[in-house]
């Protein structure tokens, strides 16, 4: 098919995700044909490195043939096979006992869903459960952090602290409270680790107390804050949080779908934080964005505990494609290869990555360089000392996407003017290379842009 048509038929019928309707008609599409490695190809011929990993999930890079093969030969032996009725299948039986063997402490009982959005929703539902089974109901209180995302389903877009998750749905609920990011380039206790420790561990108190710590469930975080603009806490910070949780029998969740499968580095954030937490939420790279699935994770206890308060009764949560046997043949695929290499070259791209955008710092529009591993953010300003952001009526984020794209590269551009990169483990040296040197052309061309320099100007 043409590509016009394409792009009138994607104006009539297709809803994209996290897009102005109206914006999008006027736009348009841009379709994007073939990929391999760390590369994609439009339909204009057009070749571009994705420095996204298409949504931070193609960890594994594209056109991994033994992938595919996997996907299809589940297909042909067996396409579908439901949970329900005490039926499965070998594929997810065998993904669920290598992430159980993989992952930290005694998280050893694994429900798949489809995504990480919904993985959250599941974990609300399991922590609700939980608390019901010791008598507790009165434990409905869940705390997340501000900049945080933890997806855009009912229940986890309320647990999300971004206004444009909130607008119009009427959410958060009531049972839903925020404290502070850490957020070390505009905290307002400074940039000390010690000090933003100290205040996020007194916040973090301070809300239990004032809810009840008798009627708190659960504190939601993620390892870095994704979304939020690529928020990466001081070392030392996780564990102070969940020390905290630990105290008040509150339970502790880590959101992983952004950065599991080698994103920073190990094959789960929480490793090289040293914790353990109670729940942990995972998607994305699980199947490197081949095939939809995302898991929550379990410790034993909080797994035991559901079991025990249910006895012989179901407990009624469950989905019609919870444990894809496809999806997790894919995944059986993927973690073979990161752990046949992509995990180690994903380490060794990730220092080069944060060590050349680290050579950005000097440019008159950049405020902030700051990742782990295979994930990192620009932040822009135009004033580096004041730490002014682009002007909102400047709508940056469209016009950095856009920019990037016209140079061969795609990223994240958020609305306030912070790219965000999350490149497939998969890159070579000279791919990482290019993406530092088209984001530097990125940020030339942008300072060259008459309505910012009027701004600096001003």
């Amino acid at each position: 098919m043409l590509a016009n048509s394409l792009v009138e038929l994607d104006r009539r019928h297709l809803v994209h995700p996290l897009s102005s309707f109206r914006g999008h008609e006027a736009r348009g599409v841009r379709v994007l044909r073939s990929a391999q490695g760390a590369r994609v190809t439009d339909s204009e011929g057009h070749e571009l490195i994705d420095g996204f990993a298409g949504l931070w999930c193609v960890n594994a890079g594209y056109g991994q043939e033994t992938v595919v093969e996997a996907a299809a030969q589940q297909m042909r032996e067996l396409p579908y096979a439901t949970g329900y009725f005490d039926l499965g299948a070998e594929a997810p039986i065998r993904l669920a006992a290598e992430l159980a063997e993989r992952a930290p402490g005694d998280l050893e009982h694994v429900y798949f869903s489809l995504g990480g959005s919904d993985a959250v929703d599941s974990a609300i539902r399991f922590i609700r459960y939980y608390w019901h089974a010791q008598g507790k109901p009165e434990r409905d209180q869940f705390i997340s952090l501000a900049q945080g995302f933890h997806g855009s389903t009912s229940g986890g877009s309320g647990l999300t602290a971004l206004p444009v998750f909130h607008e119009g749905f009427g959410v958060p609920y009531d049972w839903q409270h925020k404290i502070p990011s850490h957020y070390a380039y505009r905290n307002p206790v400074g940039p000390d680790d010690a000090a933003i420790i100290s205040a996020s561990v007194a916040a973090l108190r301070a809300k239990a107390e004032e809810l009840g710590p008798e009627r708190v469930a659960a504190f939601f975080v993620e390892p870095i804050q994704g979304s939020g603009g690529v928020l990466v806490p001081p070392k030392g910070w996780i564990k102070a949080m969940r020390e905290v949780c630990t105290e008040l029998g509150i339970l502790f969740v880590a959101d992983e779908v952004i950065t599991a499968f080698g994103r920073t580095g190990p094959l789960f954030a929480s490793e090289e934080e040293g914790i353990v937490p109670d729940l942990m939420t995972v998607a994305k790279g699980l199947t490197s964005g081949y095939a939809p699935m995302g898991a929550v994770l379990m410790r034993d206890h909080v797994y035991q505990t559901i079991a025990e308060g249910a006895g012989q009764k179901l407990i009624g949560h469950g989905f019609t494609y919870s444990a894809h046997p496809v999806s997790a043949a894919v995944g059986l695929e993927v973690l073979r290869l990161y752990e046949g290499g992509l995990l180690e070259n994903g380490r060794r791209q990730g220092a080069r990555l944060q060590a050349g955008l680290a050579g950005l710092a000097d440019h008159p529009l950049v405020g902030d360089v700051r990742g782990r591993g295979m994930l990192a953010a620009v932040e822009l300003v135009t004033d580096k000392e004041k730490k002014t952001p682009l002007p909102a009526a400047l709508e940056a984020g469209t016009r950095l996407f856009d920019r990037a794209y016209e140079n061969g590269l795609i990223l994240r551009a958020f609305a306030q003017g912070i790219l965000g990169f999350a490149p497939p483990l998969c890159c070579t040296d000279a791919e990482i290379d290019q993406i530092v040197e088209r984001t530097r052309r990125i940020l030339d061309l942008t300072l060259e842009d008459p309505e910012i320099r009027e701004v600096l100007r001003a």
